[in-house]
């Protein structure tokens, strides 16, 4: 907070100086995404550095804050503590302390629950009328699908076992096809939506998170497309000059590398 203090003071840093909550988002969404690569590449170091730097931004805007008579580092981090505090009462409530010592604790889906219901109570001072209010707009779309229905489960409106959910896969894509046969462009890009979002359903049903299955999608893309592309420098030519076949039976090459690679890992 010191640091920050003085990058931003008088005689600090002029580009420092020169940054607002606006400026500043980008860098925010950056270095959180950051993180994230740290943990895909199991690296504690990086993981140590990045979560370093997402930490200097929140610094850079409490301090934002503190300049504008708002708030400070400070009142961040008790109001953290103490919304944690209160909406874990299973921990830190009355009768928590029995709890731990011989009780069975709550069961993962009950804590949810309640803290679901913590939320509304809370959020009734904040004039916030539906369960989904507080999902934020700007999060990556696939992350917000995913964040909808959950809230939307943990009041009831969701099945209670998985066959529905394939039913409405297969449901999507029926109508995908059809609009798309019929030509009916804004129908197909309603369609082509609807199919992203009971996909999105079908990955929560199976405990998976679809923003990061996704991510991880695109990079084994990235490998095995790399590896044609090598493969290509080393016989002097180049992907254009390829049939789709070659670039098909290096593709599976590639494929065949990674899972080798996986089992040498034990995944």
């Amino acid at each position: 907070a010191a640091v920050m203090e003085t990058l931003r003071g008088k005689n600090g840093c002029p580009w420092d100086k020169e940054q607002t909550r606006e400026s500043l988002k980008p860098f925010l969404l950056e270095e959180a995404y950051e993180v994230l690569e740290a943990i895909d590449e199991e690296d504690p170091e990086t993981l140590k550095e990045e979560l370093g730097d997402l930490l200097f931004q929140i610094l850079f805007h409490s301090r934002i804050a503190d300049e504008r008579g708002e708030f400070g580092i400070e009142e961040v981090l008790s109001h953290a503590v103490e919304k944690m505090t209160r909406r874990h009462p299973h921990v830190f409530g009355p009768g928590a302390s029995s709890r731990r010592k011989g009780r069975k604790p709550a069961t993962s889906g009950e804590v949810l629950a309640r803290w679901e219901e913590l939320k509304q109570k809370e959020k009734q001072n904040r004039k916030r009328k539906s369960v989904l209010d507080g999902v934020p707009k700007p999060l990556p779309a696939l992350m917000r699908a995913y964040q909808l229905q959950t809230r939307a489960s943990r009041v009831g409106f969701d099945w209670k076992e998985i066959r529905p959910v394939w039913n409405k896969v297969r449901e999507e894509m029926k109508e995908l096809e059809e609009a798309v046969g019929e030509g009916r462009s804004r129908q197909i890009q309603a369609e082509f939506g609807d199919l992203f979002f009971a996909l999105v359903n079908m990955a929560r049903f199976l405990k998976l998170d679809p923003e990061e299955s996704l991510r991880k999608a695109n990079e084994r893309f990235s490998e095995r497309f790399r590896y044609i592309e090598k493969k290509a420098g080393k016989a002097k030519t180049t992907l254009s000059e390829m049939t789709l076949a070659e670039m098909d039976r290096l593709w599976d090459e590639a494929k065949a590398v990674e899972r080798k690679r996986l089992k040498r890992r034990g995944r």
